[in-house]
């Protein structure tokens, strides 16, 4: 049976002071560390945690990323990165700290989480329902002639003076504002590209940030797949790190393209919202996220 004491614990916000904590509690689970990732999202977004009561660090955390124009009434929130210690699994700890969540501190928020196979059950039961997938892709990308954009569309590193254009197709495509965290790119990120065709009008936006030993790309958001392609060819040009992205399974050209080139599949994720039919904005234009934690 469940020990009562467990799920009495009082659930706290996590700090920037709780990274080590954060990332040992990945390493218990069998994940990478992601110090670079976590410190993101705990200042972008809010952390939740229950401290251990044996005193080793964190029993369970989460990250919840609001969305929208006023942080206190977000249109979106995105949760990720739920993690419970390996010595408390399976005493309900994390269907503790996704109640609160989900019913205290988010009621009324519409909701979206990228879910594995073990974890989507308690989602469901949540409330969540399924409605899309995202392909994990992994390798070392090889490197051939930019494709052709069809639209006329140059790839060039983004510069200060695009931001503000970047924002606007950011929450065009996305659905919502997320400029808290789009504006932590430049330094979070080691190469930001954007697309623009003749007229100088942006067409789309990529970034490379650096994931352990990996490149992740993410955002990825392109007008078309020649635009989308364009954009991982060139961020992949400055790295030799193997690549790993997340691609929404409706973007099969994408996925078929990259594998041709040398990524392979890793793993398959649910998409899941709670609220809402379905992410909000334009899945056409978004090809892959930030992070799947972020939604």
């Amino acid at each position: 049976m469940t020990p009562p004491h467990l799920t009495d614990l009082p659930i706290r916000a996590l700090t920037a002071g709780d990274l080590r904590r954060c990332a040992d509690l990945s390493e218990d689970r069998g994940w990478p560390r992601e110090e670079h990732k976590w410190r993101l999202l705990l200042t972008a977004g809010t952390g939740y945690g229950i401290d251990a009561p044996d005193g080793q660090g964190l029993a369970a955390a989460c990250v919840v990323t609001r969305y929208g124009l006023t942080p206190d009434e977000p249109e979106l929130a995105a949760i990720g990165m739920v993690l419970v210690a390996d010595r408390y699994a399976r005493q309900g700890l994390g269907r503790h700290l996704m109640r609160h969540l989900c019913d205290d501190v988010l009621r009324g928020v519409p909701l979206t989480l990228h879910a594995t196979a073990y974890g989507r059950p308690l989602y469901e039961e949540l409330g969540f329902d399924t409605t899309g997938r995202a392909e994990m892709l992994r390798g070392t990308f090889r490197r051939e002639e930019a494709p052709d954009t069809s639209d006329g569309s140059r790839v060039r590193p983004a510069t200060a003076e695009d931001l503000p254009r970047i924002l606007r197709l950011d929450a065009e495509t996305f659905g919502t504002d997320r400029t808290h965290m789009i504006t932590r790119l430049p330094a979070f990120a080691d190469r930001l590209v954007v697309a623009e065709d003749a007229d100088g009008t942006l067409t789309g936006y990529a970034a490379a940030w650096p994931n352990m030993e990996t490149h992740v790309i993410g955002p990825l958001i392109a007008r078309d797949a020649g635009t989308a392609q364009a954009l991982v060819t060139a961020l992949a040009a400055d790295t030799d790190r193997p690549l790993r992205t997340d691609v929404d399974v409706r973007h099969e050209g994408l996925l078929d393209w990259l594998k041709e080139r040398g990524l392979q599949s890793v793993a398959f994720n649910a998409v899941m919202t709670r609220g809402i039919p379905g992410p909000p904005g334009d899945w056409t234009r978004r090809w892959a996220p930030l992070t799947v934690a972020a939604g």
